[in-house]
């Protein structure tokens, strides 16, 4: 069986390939090189030239090898001692020897390189000559600034930075990020963002995938997170972000390395922005309202008008109750409403005129007896217990939220209007209660016209 492997198997494997000699082997690793580099023995002759060098000079390695030193061809002749000492003296030094030198190209041309230079030693451990890597300074001072850029980007910058590898998982997280992310930049990586934000997680996935496969969008975007705490209801911020798709240089195709991502937070002065679109608004929205209620000669219309007005934007729902003298304190009477179910607008409730039977601690009596605005809310309760928490309080089922606001005129009180707001909208805030209180006075000067409360 041997000898019909050594005499019979060749034909069918096929001839033996012969493996690489050294030779080949150096030759295809200096020419794949990126930097340029030659090689001089002990004498000062160019033993090796690869295409990087050929690129940069224009000089083949036929016309570089074998030649002895740069002088003439590569270097000027005058610079010639002095460079050729320099490369040289690398053979007896210890390390490395950085050098900057101006070399000549074939069409005479000049270019300025950085060398470095190390001893090439033989079998017996004496220096036998000497390799010199070179490249283009603007190359090296672009790859420097690259490297600076990056470097200062993840340790000194006032927004931001994470790269985001092609998993959508942190990879390298800056200082600045994890302050902003609630952790440590090593506690990072790795994590998947839904373990780091309990709210926006999804519109920044979305945002990392797209530039993954589409590149970088045209401009930054605005997202409101939430950063998982560890107690307490998070905070929702508002982070500008922009993002850059990142692709390996060393690749003949790009192949994605992840995405880089900067952020930062404009919390406030989103809110100062939102604040103020919110008052210019409800500002028109006082104006219409009086000169739509100049043009009603019913003034319960007009007050119910003003009512219509202020809901837009601001809340679901809008009651009116009203004083009417009682024994042995006057009572809140239903005046005027909105539509328990639909939004609709605010219609008199009629002539009957029955008291409004709230529970002991109510905020509409509340705010009657204090003669000032009262919030009330169910907070994050279950749906369920939110939907029994409203019928308590006689509102439509589906409120979450309330602010009940005094109606007083000419010193006197008149009643409370209440507004509400379902599970859709945020609680009332202080904000709130002072546009409530303008409605407030308002709608109290038409129901004070017509005669009613107080």
């Amino acid at each position: 069986m041997s000898a019909s492997r050594q005499s019979g198997t060749t034909d069918e494997l096929g001839p033996e390939e012969p493996e690489p000699g050294g030779a080949e082997l150096l030759a295809a690793l200096l020419d794949g090189m990126d930097a340029a580099l030659c090689a001089f023995d002990a004498d000062g002759v160019v033993t090796h030239w690869n295409r990087e060098a050929e690129r940069i000079l224009g000089w083949s390695a036929e016309e570089a090898v074998g030649r002895p030193g740069f002088a003439g061809w590569a270097v000027r002749t005058a610079d010639a001692e002095e460079v050729e000492g320099r490369l040289l003296s690398a053979m007896h030094a210890p390390g490395r020897q950085v050098d900057e030198f101006a070399l000549v190209t074939k069409d005479g041309g000049r270019v300025l390189v950085r060398t470095q230079s190390a001893a090439v030693r033989g079998g017996d451990g004496k220096p036998s000559g000497v390799y010199c890597a070179f490249s283009e300074v603007h190359a090296q001072i672009d790859l420097e600034r690259s490297i600076a850029l990056s470097e200062a980007l993840f340790e000194n910058a006032s927004w931001g930075v994470v790269l985001v590898d092609a998993d959508l998982r942190p990879a390298v997280v800056n200082e600045h990020a994890a302050r902003a992310l609630g952790m440590g930049r090593t506690a990072l990586l790795g994590r998947p963002l839904g373990e780091v934000l309990s709210q926006g997680v999804e519109e920044l996935e979305s945002a990392l995938t797209h530039v993954l496969a589409e590149g970088a969008p045209p401009a930054p975007a605005e997202m409101w997170v939430a950063v998982r705490g560890e107690g307490g209801e998070p905070e929702r911020r508002c982070w500008r972000s922009g993002f850059l798709r990142l692709g390996s240089p060393l690749a003949e195709e790009p192949v994605p390395l992840g995405v880089g991502w900067l952020f930062q937070d404009v919390t406030e002065a989103k809110q100062t922005e939102q604040e103020a679109a919110q008052l210019r608004f409800r500002s028109q929205q006082l104006h219409r309202a009086a000169r739509a209620a100049a043009e009603c000669e019913d003034p319960m219309e007009a007050a119910t008008v003003q009512l219509d007005f202020a809901l837009a934007g601001f809340a679901d729902h809008a009651l009116i109750d009203v004083l009417v003298p009682a024994e042995p304190e006057p009572r809140l009477v239903r005046a005027a409403a909105t539509p328990a179910g639909a939004p609709g607008p605010c219609l008199p409730a009629g002539k009957a005129r029955l008291p409004v039977r709230y529970m002991e601690g109510h905020p509409a009596p509340q705010c009657v007896q204090r003669v000032g605005s009262v919030r009330a809310s169910a907070g994050l309760a279950a749906a369920e217990r939110a939907r029994e928490w409203a019928l308590a309080r006689q509102w439509p089922e589906s409120s979450v939220h309330a602010l009940c606001a005094v109606l007083r005129s000419r010193g006197r009180t008149l009643g409370v209007v209440t507004f509400l707001r379902g599970a859709a909208r945020t609680q009332f805030e202080r904000a709130d209660a002072t546009y409530a209180e303008s409605v407030a006075s308002r709608v109290a000067a038409a129901l004070d016209l017509a005669g009613v409360g107080g």
